[in-house]
């Protein structure tokens, strides 16, 4: 295991100073309920109808109330949260601690290893990759025609989130102190986003190439539902700040680990190898990129603890918003809703699973261990708030799994265009 280096003495009391001279700038300010400093507002109603009918058609639109999205993005974030990060870079840390959880170009899979080929490519491929790779598209297509339609919308939902890489680059680069200023920089958060983009890139193609040959899926639906969500993008409460986006990173890989891999977990149970091995793969490399994001955030609560235990706060206050809530068919006006309610009935992905990440990242990152010198009046607010979501999200998740039962309701469904408009039940 890399041990963790040791910054320049002055970097923690350089934070501190930089956060009393932040403090004054934002002393005009009112705290907004997410743990913001913004000017006092009204709370908009950023995706306030996510479709809009017009003319009788579907359109996908997205509406953000203008002035928040102004003050939210422009608003730069704190000094000593630049300054941590490029201490991290400077002092040799990114480089030791988080590259080399990026796999040589020449030791990773491709998703060509994965899936039949039709080239003469094979013939040098390993054993293991000929296996796959010699495997006929009729093989491929016997092997799907077992998965049963809600394990087809999760696998689906998953390959419409790794798709919209682009908008997730885009943010990434928005992260003051860790961006590609150059687009080609050698500095070590540069490489680190290049690398870890070119990684996540081998995911859209290869779910994507596997739904294509199996023939169980409209393609054209699912292209069209690609193609409006890199149009409506992606909302995070403060997408310039390091600490809000290293906290987002750990749970957002954290969430797609769990999802990837139960799904491989329904195909091998229902006979397909084929889609196991790839969600796996997919699965295992998601775990990789959540160890990386874990560990900066974990640095960063020993460099800046405050506000490190505010971000976190703050982004559980905004629910962690899934990266493909705005995705839509151009149809389906709660098509994310749909999702997620099938991927909540399968089990892919849970309630439950949100309440036990959260858990596992307040242990992982002692927060509960912070001590009360270390913190000021509203980072040991946001201390008892984070220490206390995990019971919170479990006793709500017990109350609706209750409210659910003396409903007693017959089954409700969706139809679900990405499967020939087959209904699909979201709720038993």
């Amino acid at each position: 295991m890399l041990g963790l280096i040791t910054l320049p003495a002055s970097t923690a009391s350089s934070v501190k100073l930089l956060r009393l001279q932040h403090l004054e700038e934002m002393s005009t300010l009112k705290c907004f309920p997410h743990g913001l400093a913004v000017p006092a507002q009204p709370h908009p109603s950023w995706y306030g109808s996510r479709v809009a009918r017009r003319g009788g058609r579907w359109a996908s639109k997205a509406t953000v109330t203008t002035s928040f999205e102004g003050t939210v993005a422009g608003m730069a974030p704190a000094p000593e949260q630049v300054e941590a990060m490029r201490c991290l870079s400077l002092g040799g840390w990114v480089e030791e601690q988080l590259l080399p959880l990026l796999t040589p170009v020449e030791d990773a899979w491709q998703p060509s290893d994965l899936l039949p080929c039709f080239s003469r490519s094979a013939a040098t491929a390993s054993a293991e990759q000929q296996q796959a790779m010699t495997m006929t598209t009729e093989e491929l297509q016997a092997r799907a025609s077992d998965v049963p339609d809600d394990v087809l919308v999760c696998l689906v939902g998953n390959m419409v989130t790794e798709e919209a890489l682009p908008t997730y680059m885009c943010m990434g680069n928005r992260v003051a102190g860790s961006c590609d200023e150059t687009g080609c920089s050698d500095l070590p958060w540069a490489r680190w986003l290049r690398g870890w983009t070119a990684e996540e890139n081998r995911h859209g193609d290869l779910l994507n190439r596997y739904l294509y040959l199996s023939g169980r899926v409209d393609m054209r639906q699912v292209e069209r539902t690609v193609h409006h969500l890199l149009r409506n993008g992606m909302h995070m409460l403060r997408p310039s700040s390091p600490y809000h986006n290293a906290v987002y990173g750990a749970f957002q890989e954290r969430a797609t680990f769990v999802s990837h891999s139960r799904t491989a977990r329904h195909a091998a149970r229902h006979g397909d190898r084929c889609l196991a091995k790839i969600c796996g793969v997919v699965a295992a490399d998601e775990k990789r990129h959540e160890t990386a994001y874990a560990k900066v955030s974990a640095r960063l609560f020993e460099v800046d603890p405050d506000g490190m235990v505010r971000a976190l706060a703050a982004v559980l206050r905004d629910k962690i918003t899934m990266p493909g809530q705005l995705m839509t068919d151009g149809r389906d006006a709660d098509l994310f809703a749909h999702f997620s309610a099938v991927a909540q009935h399968t089990g892919v992905y849970t309630t439950r699973d949100y309440g036990d990440m959260v858990d596992h990242f307040v242990r992982r990152w002692k927060v509960a261990d912070l001590a009360g010198g270390q913190l000021s009046g509203e980072g040991r607010r946001a201390q008892d708030y984070v220490c206390g979501m995990p019971r919170k999200i479990r006793r709500m998740e017990e109350l609706a799994h209750d409210r659910a039962i003396k409903a007693a309701k017959q089954p409700e469904f969706a139809r679900f265009s990405w499967l020939f408009d087959r209904p699909v039940c979201i709720r038993a």
